[in-house]
């Protein structure tokens, strides 16, 4: 049995094939009769048990698998297809439980420590992870799955290098192994060797050619060299193969979206609602609504998802359902619940986890663009529709320099779990060349990475608050008393953006698609401006541009 396993989320994520270690396929022709004249076979049980399993009906497999140890409790195969099954059911402690009960009973089993190392990785016990696949290759060394799943956790590790290393060992073994050939690619990928990963996803599907996840990769790859329009025949070949492929139409959507085609990429976009590890797919009672249904004195519950950048980008929509004569109730996340209290006196804002007591229709916040057939020339663009807290202004204003010169507020990095992290956020040193002592720098860097504190510390000239704030109504109130604001794509950029303040975004060669691919302005925000990564993919350069610029604003300040 095996499985594709999604990183993340978020637009543009990779696959990773792990495999299970199990024992042959059975069919269930003839395994019944086999039973029932011998009810207390083990044997019998546990091969009714696989066969099961294989046809994908857990529930029963799971209950022969429990009589086979039933009758025979130190069955280690029984544990191990046992914890197989429970997987499969998403019940991973139970799982391991299994692994852990057919190891302790047979202690070379090296399959059973590849699974356990599976679920471990699915649990994001990584170093737990990995040190079940060493064990499982040291008693098996020539073993592909084993160096192929081993590979797999060293990518979720980041150790990209090791990542390769592995999956080449697992070809090496296995020279037709498609699926080492799709991870490999995706080590590659990360590596930025976006060529080798081309060729790596190309070699897959020649040993495969029904295999349909290393065209979505191929399409990752493409689209990030924005050579669109082969990415989208990537995609689609993705989904003429496998036609209810979620994660493929969901990056066809992005890809659509990032290329200003909104009124095919909308649509598209509720597949994410489909995929694997989905978003936007809370269930509700009430029928959804896209935007079809008369909502006058209706009461609509608009509701999260994703990260706090979409929700305050696309909170505006719910002034547009306002002017429609509904009653709006929205869920937000908790550190925006008492910022966004004052979008609009029409929208009652509720925290995340809750659901108003009645309401007549339910949306996911970012299924209103389609709900409203916003198009790039309709984009709802408003000027300044967040606003900040006056009495956390003024304990900033007190806490931040005095404005006898400039103040600016930096941000370099965002969430380091976003799939996208290692290209759209950089580090504090590559900034470092911007900190003159003609302004006031004030850091609204919420989280630090390793060195951060360091390097702040030997800068000296940064102003570091990230510690005293609480949630976003802190940071708002601090970029209200702030001149302007230079950061990576992160949600600072969008909060920056909706109250209106001059905001300096610094975005990669291909960037998130909602900044689209050309010019140095937003429609989304109107006093945004936009520094972008030339084909190079150079910070550095983007840091001469800002630099030069900023050399221009601190001169018009003084």
């Amino acid at each position: 049995m095996s499985r594709d396993r999604q990183h993340s989320p978020q637009p543009f994520a990779a696959s990773i094939e792990a495999t299970f270690q199990q024992s042959p396929a059975y069919t269930l022709t003839g395994l019944h009769n086999a039973i029932a004249p011998i009810p207390d076979h083990a044997e019998a049980y546990y091969d009714r048990g696989i066969a099961l399993k294989n046809q994908d009906r857990f529930v029963d497999a799971l209950a022969c698998l429990d009589k086979a140890i039933g009758l025979k409790p130190d069955y280690a195969e029984a544990h191990n297809n046992r914890g197989i099954v429970l997987a499969a059911m998403k019940r991973f402690d139970d799982a391991l439980a299994s692994f852990d009960k057919a190891v302790a009973l047979k202690p070379d089993y090296a399959g059973a420590y590849n699974n356990c190392g599976i679920v471990l990785q699915d649990l994001e016990r990584l170093d737990d992870a990995l040190a079940r696949f060493d064990r499982a290759i040291a008693l098996g060394p020539h073993n592909a799955s084993a160096h192929n799943n081993r590979g797999a956790v060293l990518q979720d590790l980041k150790r990209f290098d090791d990542a390769l290393a592995a999956f080449d060992r697992a070809i090496a073994l296995k020279p037709d192994y498609a699926a080492a050939y799709l991870n490999r690619g995706i080590a590659l990928q990360d590596l930025k060797r976006r060529d080798d990963a081309l060729a790596s996803y190309d070699r897959a599907i020649a040993l495969q050619p029904d295999y349909a996840a290393p065209y979505i990769n191929r399409g990752v790859v493409l689209q990030d060299s924005r050579r669109f329009d082969e990415a989208l025949t990537s995609y689609d070949r993705a989904i003429a193969l496998k036609p209810d492929y979620a994660e493929a139409y969901n990056n066809k959507a992005y890809c659509l979206l990032q290329m200003e085609r909104f009124e095919q990429g909308w649509p598209l976009h509720e597949w994410r609602k489909k995929i694997e590890e989905p978003v936007g797919n809370r269930v509700f009672p009430k029928p959804l609504w896209l935007g079809h249904e008369d909502i006058s004195n209706k009461t609509l519950f608009v509701h999260w998802e994703q990260g706090f950048g979409d929700t305050i980008q696309f909170c505006r929509y719910g002034k547009l359902l306002t002017a429609r004569g509904a009653r709006v109730e929205m869920s937000v996340q908790q550190p925006l619940y008492r910022l966004l209290q004052k979008v609009s006196p029409d929208i009652k804002i509720i925290n995340h986890d809750e659901v108003p007591a009645a309401f007549d229709y339910h949306c996911p916040l970012m299924s209103l663009p389609l709900a409203f057939g916003t198009t790039s020339k309709t984009i709802p663009s408003e000027k300044h529709y967040i606003f900040a807290d006056e009495q956390l202004r003024k304990i900033w204003d007190a806490r931040l320099p005095p404005p006898t010169k400039p103040r600016i507020g930096i941000v370099w990095s965002g969430n380091a779990k976003y799939k996208n992290d290692r290209n759209r956020s950089t580090d504090l040193a590559t900034l470092a060349p911007l900190f003159s002592p003609d302004a006031h720098w004030i850091s609204l860097q919420k989280d630090l990475r390793p060195g951060d504190s360091t390097l702040l510390g030997e800068l000296g000239q940064i102003v570091r608050c990230g510690d005293e704030v609480k949630d976003f109504s802190d940071t708002a109130a601090m970029i209200d008393l702030l001149d302007l604001v230079i950061t990576v794509d992160t949600s600072v950029a969008h909060l920056a953006g909706a109250m209106g303040k001059q905001v300096w975004i610094l975005l990669t060669y291909n960037p998130d698609w909602r900044w689209f691919l050309d010019g140095s302005a937003s429609p989304w925000y109107p006093s945004a401006r936009l520094f972008r990564q030339d084909h190079t993919r150079s910070w550095e350069d983007v840091v001469g541009r800002v630099h030069a610029a900023l050399n221009d604003f601190v001169q018009h300040r003084s």
